[in-house]
């Protein structure tokens, strides 16, 4: 993965599709597929979205499940608050707080301290 510092943006857009926009390289395109995202040619590049008509929460459960994938893969990302899943699904990973544009990041456990069991 190259280091970039702009995000991947995943948000809902006006007419309700769910789109992708940013540094795609490789690896993210393939994370991105296996969400669910389709990459569609244009004049300017390529369009990344989710299928239309699939409803809002499984929209919102792909996008979230995108989300976690690139964010554990290193990348910057930045989630549309309104595509966290509903309330009765899986929560995001580390608790995705609004328009996040942070890579998650491990906890540094301290050496000097013993190990508790």
């Amino acid at each position: 993965m190259s280091v970039n510092t702009e995000p991947i943006r995943i948000a809902r857009k006006r007419g309700g599709e769910v789109e992708v926009e940013g540094p795609v390289d490789e690896l993210a395109a393939q994370l991105l597929d296996r969400a669910g995202f389709i990459f569609r040619p244009t004049l300017s590049g390529v369009w990344i979205r989710l299928c239309f008509d699939t409803g809002q929460e499984r929209e919102n459960r792909r996008a979230t499940h995108a989300a976690r994938m690139l964010s554990a893969a290193g990348y910057l990302v930045d989630l549309d608050p309104s595509l966290l899943p509903a309330a009765g699904h899986c929560s995001p990973a580390y608790g995705w707080p609004p328009r996040t544009t942070v890579a998650a990041t491990p906890p540094v456990l301290n050496s000097t301290q013993p190990h508790r069991r």
